[in-house]
């Protein structure tokens, strides 16, 4: 019992710490247009690294042992595009909202429309991906403490700027301290649900369900994809020059790719 609190207690403090980016939000007045930039474009390289270098990896890899070389790699693929029209069509059809307050002052503007959209699907996205995240981190603390306290950590350091991705826009978009927040606190909740679901099926058919966990991978990756290249990039570019908005997009690419090397030289 003494490790299955601690597994849960794991994924809570993972998930959680995307409320950490939505705090970081509310110190930064509205009118910061430069901080929202690099917020977005941190966060954009973030979600792009992270889906190619170690998501899409690892879906491919677990697909590619249940089904072999060539189907495991097809099915990885169709995947992660299933996760792009997945969130096109969410796109597409979320509400345009006319009603939320405008950046600088004005009423009712497309630009604050199109900011609330971004965070909704930044916390869409998020949370998904923090599900089976979430799943992950219990497994590895169940296995081996260590190995799951060093897996939260590694997902700690990117839930973050996750937080700041979804937080950022809700805030600029309607002013609200408590919106922005609560939306990066709840799409970190997913997490220990994940572990939840992880605690239920571990001693039934996790060997069983890993396929449907290889598959989720793909699709998280695709959706991180889009959110990151469909809404914050743009988003990103609007409120801060070029030259910012990539130096910060690479930023945001080489904090994760550190973490994600240090997670390596522990084991």
């Amino acid at each position: 019992m003494n490790n299955v609190i601690f597994a849960m207690s794991l994924t809570l403090l993972a998930g959680l710490s995307t409320g950490v980016g939505g705090i970081v939000v509310l110190f930064s007045k509205r009118t910061n247009t430069k901080f929202l930039s690099v917020c977005l474009s941190f966060s954009a390289g973030v979600m792009l690294y992270i889906s190619f270098a170690e998501i899409l990896l690892e879906a491919f890899e677990t697909l590619e042992d249940a089904y072999g070389n060539a189907a495991g790699y097809l099915i990885t693929t169709a995947s992660f595009f299933a996760g792009i029209a997945l969130m096109a069509v969410i796109d597409k059809f979320l509400p345009h909202g006319d009603e939320v307050t405008e950046l600088r002052g004005k009423n009712k503007t497309n630009d604050d429309a199109e900011l609330k959209r971004t965070g909704v699907m930044s916390a869409i996205a998020v949370a998904i991906h923090n599900f089976p995240e979430g799943f992950i981190t219990f497994i590895a603390a169940m296995h081996d403490p260590a190995l799951g306290v060093a897996v939260a950590i590694a997902i700690v350091i990117h839930n973050i700027p996750e937080g700041i991705s979804m937080a950022a826009p809700i805030y600029y978009s309607t002013g609200s301290k408590l919106k922005a927040l609560g939306v990066s606190v709840v799409a970190g909740l997913a997490e220990p649900l994940g572990g939840l679901l992880a605690w239920l099926l571990l001693r039934r058919i996790f060997t069983d369900a890993e396929p449907v966990f290889g598959i989720a991978f793909a699709v998280v990756a695709g959706i991180m994809v889009f959110v990151s290249i469909h809404k914050l990039l743009p988003a990103a570019q609007k409120y801060g020059k070029h030259h910012l908005v990539m130096k910060w997009l690479f930023s945001g690419m080489a904090v994760m790719a550190i973490s994600l090397v240090a997670l390596e030289f522990v084991f």
